[in-house]
């Protein structure tokens, strides 16, 4: 009976999404935004204690001589994504989405930002694109959304936006995203409340800083200096061009399998490093600054060394959304979790 219990959540979710995505009823995207919550729960309590193996890496699929692996999306494989993960620390698929999809998301966490903008000075609003979520009681999110709230570029949580949740998972589910991170992590993968965002970084938030010391408001930083020890893997989409015209990711790519030291001179903050320790993780290597096109998306897991890239002169918004996925097995104990 317990079983069925468990199962029948994730079947009332799987059966909700499709019927959801059709109509768009607001009321529906908060009641699946529910179930996926309780779907989550339900999955980290069957993990057992033994973490399941992941794919054999695929060494020979990766092109010789790139500090940047990058393959097109449909190419990629769990095989090659562990490779990739384990020689450079991250893989670029080019074209997860396509543009016009992207185009599409992106206008979505404009209306997400004003519904957000709109409820702070009890605008009415109906919901759809912002209504804060509420999961279970053990799980505290008021002082982590206050500070999200504050503006900068901290960004907006994902289930915060009822709407933006159901189309950007929908838009993974047909790219074929959750079949990759269920193979690459061993087990179906679970998503972070806390850590999957709605992004939009203007390049003004970042004044005049010389960067040299490291002083950029989002600082060279391992997630895994914080998330402790577990089964993760960050799926980094873009929903416009950056990293030229738009404030993007600066990024070591080389396996780091070890915290970086953090909190020396020049970090912003105590779990961050500074440009030094980055340029000497680097190495030979070097620090590189991808171009991102609408619809790419970058993959990495949480010993990756990166940090936002901005220059005060960059024209234009960059508008992303970022998501952790863990596995079941290693999932962060404070965190809230979603089914996927």
């Amino acid at each position: 009976m317990l079983f069925r219990s468990r199962r029948g959540r994730g079947d009332a979710a799987e059966s909700l999404t499709e019927s959801t995505r059709l109509d768009r009823d607001p009321d529906a995207a908060r009641r699946l935004l529910q179930l996926r919550h309780q779907a989550g729960l339900r999955l980290m309590e069957q993990a057992s204690g033994e973490r399941p193996g992941q794919p054999a890496p695929a060494f020979d699929e990766l092109a010789g001589g790139s500090d940047l692996p990058e393959v097109a999306a449909g190419d990629a494989s769990p095989e090659l994504l562990r490779a990739a993960i384990l020689r450079n620390g991250c893989l670029l698929l080019r074209g997860l989405l396509d543009p016009d999809e992207a185009a599409t998301l992106a206008e979505g966490i404009d209306r997400a930002y004003e519904a957000r903008e709109a409820r702070a000075s009890d605008t009415p609003t109906d919901g759809a694109y912002f209504d804060e979520f509420e999961p279970e009681p053990q799980f505290e999110l008021a002082f982590e959304r206050a500070i999200l709230g504050t503006g900068g570029s901290g960004g907006l949580w994902l289930v915060d936006s009822p709407m933006m949740t159901l189309d950007v998972l929908g838009a993974f589910e047909r790219a074929g995203l959750r079949r990759l991170a269920t193979g690459y992590l061993g087990e179906r993968p679970v998503l972070s409340v806390n850590k999957s965002l709605l992004r939009k970084v203007s390049p003004d938030l970042f004044g005049d800083s010389e960067e040299k010391s490291g002083s950029k408001p989002s600082a060279w930083h391992q997630d895994g200096a914080f998330l402790g020890d577990v089964r993760a893997l960050n799926v980094w989409l873009s929903l416009s061009r950056c990293g030229d015209l738009a404030p993007g990711l600066d990024i070591v790519p080389r396996r780091v399998d070890h915290i970086v030291p953090t909190g020396t001179e020049g970090a912003v903050f105590e779990w961050s490093a500074s440009q030094a320790v980055a340029e000497e993780t680097a190495g030979d290597v070097g620090i590189l600054r991808p171009i991102f096109e609408p619809g790419d998306v970058l993959l990495f897991d949480e010993m990756f060394l990166h940090s936002t890239a901005a220059e005060p002169d960059m024209p234009s918004m960059r508008y992303a959304v970022e998501s952790w996925f863990f596995g079941p097995s290693g999932f962060p104990a404070r965190y809230a979790p979603l089914a996927f």
